[in-house]
């Protein structure tokens, strides 16, 4: 069946009594039993609240639908999918190989966390191919993360070549894959072992709620991200998990119109003299863009606009002038919002000079024609 099938297929299958279509939302600590050789008994269930119910379940089968997996793993947020899926497969005095384009919480975790953990990192250039991130693989390391397209870059990795390569290594290969939202690609599917995203983007698809997901097929690894769940609290509540599996059954229309709205405004972005270049993996004119045709089956409504050089003020500036962009971080929501993400970049081991100032766009689901006239008023006193 199609994939906008299967995703919605879970909540119209025949039920034994008459049922609601969602599974309701239910909140509770204590699960009562009927004699006391239950109270043990994990074959029959859940033994305490923290484990969830039927929404936690539903969604999590709806995400293996998804994902192509066999296990799914809902945590509190996007950065936890990735923190725990370290910690799951990292010991004290390995290395991992980590995009230096990585989203910087998940950067901040590695240098400051896995630390005092006695974990190595080693940031591999975002546009790095698979055999020269492999090249810096040592006798310690022990997994490589990915993240394809590269955050505010939007760098593209031959994520196949890269995870089978790793796999010959003894490696294991983790991605963040928000981007796609495990729709547009699957991770799984091309060799990764554990697969991860945040929900909260287009997933969830409303800005109101924080969750994320950990993939894998491996069942040494299940075990691993369970253990590692189970002893840190990470649990998820029914709330946030229902909101969830309601965006979920409407993320293919959505990314479709994402998608066609944000390709609209690339297209004319790029046609714009303010504009030095466009960060988009699904135009012709970006570097990776062999990459997104040959795997991808959609792109998303994330991109970068490098602007002609000039000072920083005057992107605020830009900024500034906007009205229907919301100034504010996240995405996957149904809103457009933008950042100025130049001060991001200093961060990075490895510097590159794009030859103008930064700017995030995120295309939500307005009328694109209006987002595009929004963007020529800002654009238009540029620098």
């Amino acid at each position: 069946m199609d994939e906008r099938t299967r995703l919605i297929r879970g909540a119209t299958r025949r039920p034994s009594s008459r049922r609601i279509v969602n599974p309701p939302i239910e909140r509770g600590t204590t699960l009562l039993n009927a004699r006391a050789a239950d109270l043990h008994d994990a074959s029959r269930g859940p033994t305490y609240g923290i484990d969830g119910a039927g929404v936690h379940r539903a969604l999590e089968q709806a995400m293996a639908e998804l994902e192509g997996a066999r296990q799914v793993f809902l945590v509190p947020t996007g950065l936890a999918s990735v923190t725990v899926a370290a910690m799951a497969v990292l010991r004290p005095g390995d290395e991992i190989l980590v995009v230096d384009a990585v989203y910087g919480p998940t950067r901040r975790f590695f240098e400051r966390e896995m630390k005092r953990w006695s974990v190595g990192v080693r940031f591999y250039p975002a546009g790095a191919g698979p055999a020269e991130i492999l090249a810096l693989a040592g006798s310690a390391t022990r997994a490589v993360l990915i993240e394809s397209p590269a955050s505010l870059t939007f760098e593209m990795t031959d994520v196949a070549a890269l995870a089978s390569g790793a796999r010959e290594r003894g490696l294991v290969s983790l991605m963040d894959n928000t981007w796609a939202a495990g729709a547009l690609y699957k991770p799984l599917d091309h060799g990764v072992d554990i697969s991860v995203q945040a929900l909260s983007k287009y997933v969830g698809g409303h800005s109101d709620v924080f969750l994320g997901s950990i993939a894998t097929n491996g069942d040494t690894h299940a075990r691993r991200l369970s253990a590692v769940i189970e002893d840190l609290g990470w649990y998820v509540s029914p709330d946030d998990a229902w909101l969830a599996l309601r965006g979920l059954r409407t993320l293919p229309v959505r990314l479709a119109q994402h998608e066609r709205g944000a390709r609209q405004v690339a297209e004319w972005l790029e046609r714009q003299p303010q504009v030095q270049r466009v960060l988009w993996p699904a135009l012709p004119s970006f570097d990776g863009h062999h990459l997104w045709k040959r795997d991808y089956v959609g792109a998303s409504g994330l991109m970068g606009v490098v602007l002609a050089n000039g000072p920083a003020a005057a992107a605020e500036a830009l900024l500034d002038r906007l009205d229907l962009f919301g100034l504010g971080f996240s995405w996957g929501g149904f809103e457009s919002l933008a950042t100025f993400e130049t001060p991001q970049l200093a961060r990075r081991r490895h510097q590159q000079d794009l030859g103008g100032p930064l700017v995030r766009l995120h295309i939500g689901l307005e009328a694109p024609e209006d987002l595009i006239a929004d963007l020529g008023q800002a654009l238009a006193p540029y620098p």
